[in-house]
């Protein structure tokens, strides 16, 4: 006899018997969960959960360290966005090639471009509106008080009515010449907004350049 009471040893390998079954049973569930996406495990064996077996160690973005890279980052953007546009537009039909770049994916298809046609080719007073707006502001500026309330209460008002009866006017026909002639487009939607935005800009500062000279009927295409 040793002096050591028997129970002690038969607990011992008890414990040591339990501890390697659980480590047996547990490793085939660690080297499941590591498998890839799509894993069918054994027979006999548990199905991994859901979030260990999609888990993944996801790429960083870099963020751009130098303003130079934040604006070529945003280009290559923009540059893919216009070319999935033409895409889905069936590309720039009858466009220069050194005048595609003044294209926006608003400016495609030809709904917008009858309407662009249609703003172009004629003169209106929404086009001086910058100019205009100027002039005003000069005209308050003289030191004279019953001038100035002519100006700011007379003038100023009916400018500014005068240019949203011509939106309203230009909108309404833009809207109903483009649906009746491109009614299967699918840019008809915020066509009224389109032109009456252009028709504000002074003739040569528009992008995409104006096709039609003044007085020049917009043909559909």
């Amino acid at each position: 006899m040793t002096g050591y009471p028997e129970g002690v040893f038969r607990r011992r390998s008890a414990s040591a018997d339990t501890d390697s079954k659980t480590t047996e049973s547990a490793s085939p569930e660690a080297s499941e969960a590591t498998q890839p996406k799509g894993y069918t495990p054994k027979k006999g064996v548990p199905t991994p959960k859901r979030k260990e077996s999609e888990s993944s160690p996801r790429k960083l973005v870099k963020a751009p360290e130098t303003r130079k890279e934040a604006y070529q980052i945003h280009r290559a953007r923009l540059e893919r966005q216009r070319g999935v546009s033409k895409v889905s537009s069936g590309g720039l039909k009858g466009v220069p090639a050194d005048e595609a770049r003044y294209y926006r994916p608003a400016d495609l298809g030809p709904a917008r471009r009858y309407a662009r046609d249609l703003v172009d080719s004629r003169r209106t007073l929404s086009e001086f509106f910058l100019p205009l707006s100027i002039v005003i502001i000069l005209l308050i500026m003289v030191p004279s008080p019953l001038f100035q309330v002519g100006v700011a209460y007379v003038a100023w008002p009916l400018m500014m009515v005068s240019l949203v009866i011509e939106g309203i006017l230009t909108s309404r026909r833009v809207k109903r010449e483009a649906a009746e002639h491109y009614p299967e487009d699918d840019m008809l939607r915020g066509i009224g907004w389109y032109a009456v935005m252009r028709q504000i800009q002074f003739r040569r500062l528009r992008l995409p350049k104006p096709k039609l000279k003044v007085g020049e009927a917009p043909v559909p295409h």
